[in-house]
């Protein structure tokens, strides 16, 4: 099957880099700037270009350019009844469709960086007009950069945002705060890094194996009147959890207020 990028950035080259792993595709990148196009094939080994090739119907195109720069990008592309998969934030199948000159055989995807390692999480939502088939094609490529999770209402999209998508960045924000605390109580950064990292790989790899409620892992933690409990007391009184809420409800209405953007 023929897989063509519209677009070589982060999130091409994770996807394009797990479909080469997976197998069973030819993958071809357009993308503007030559550099990147040398450096994409030299450490993926696919082809490339400055601009698409001809499309057919048996053909997959994934649309990995910015939202704000999508419709121009899209403005002579004939799509010939190809499979579309988009991982623009912000663009509904109906903005996708009018800049493709009305095809309706689109996926929008929502993966995140870790897809680069295989353990991504991509948020999938497609319409009716797209087939079982398709569906599957779809969640088969996307499954190569980890879990896939099928919505069915595109509205959700904006949730998958605020949550898996932007959620690296989140988790990377809270490895730092740790990271920083400990220098704070006397490591080396070196230390501080190593000691950062293996208790939140630790703590989700317990959470995975026990299958327990988050809030029964921390409670075992926590001891009242102990040392966890007056760490946890005082996130609880700078209102860390509200926070946290508050942060991913901002994230989707800045995914919402896009899409009006675009509309």
């Amino acid at each position: 099957m023929n897989v063509y990028f519209l677009g070589g950035g982060n999130m091409a080259a994770a996807i394009a880099g797990g479909l080469v792993k997976q197998g069973g595709y030819r993958i071809h990148i357009a993308n503007r700037g030559a550099e990147k196009r040398e450096r994409l094939e030299k450490e993926l080994g696919v082809e490339t270009s400055e601009t698409l090739p001809e499309l057919h119907s048996g053909d997959v195109l994934i649309l990995a350019v910015k939202p704000q720069d999508m419709e121009a990008a899209c403005k002579n592309i004939r799509t010939n009844g190809a499979l579309v998969l988009s991982v623009a934030a912000g663009l509904s199948v109906d903005a996708l469709s009018r800049y493709l000159g009305g095809t309706r055989r689109i996926v929008r995807v929502m993966p995140n960086t870790p897809g680069k390692i295989g353990l991504g999480v991509s948020g999938m939502y497609a319409v009716t007009e797209v087939s079982e088939t398709d569906r599957k094609i779809a969640d088969q490529m996307m499954k190569s950069v980890g879990l896939t999770v099928w919505l069915d209402d595109e509205e959700k999209m904006h949730g998958i945002t605020g949550i898996s998508g932007s959620g690296p960045a989140y988790v990377f924000y809270l490895l730092d705060a740790l990271q920083n605390a400990a220098i704070g109580q006397g490591f080396n950064a070196e230390e501080a890094r190593a000691l950062s990292l293996a208790t939140f790989k630790g703590a989700v790899s317990l959470a995975e194996q026990t299958g327990e409620e988050f809030g029964q892992l921390r409670q075992k933690v926590t001891s009242k009147g102990g040392t966890t409990h007056e760490a946890i007391e005082t996130f609880n009184r700078h209102h860390v959890v509200e926070a946290i809420e508050e942060g991913v409800c901002a994230c989707v209405r800045r995914s919402q207020e896009m899409e009006q953007q675009y509309q």
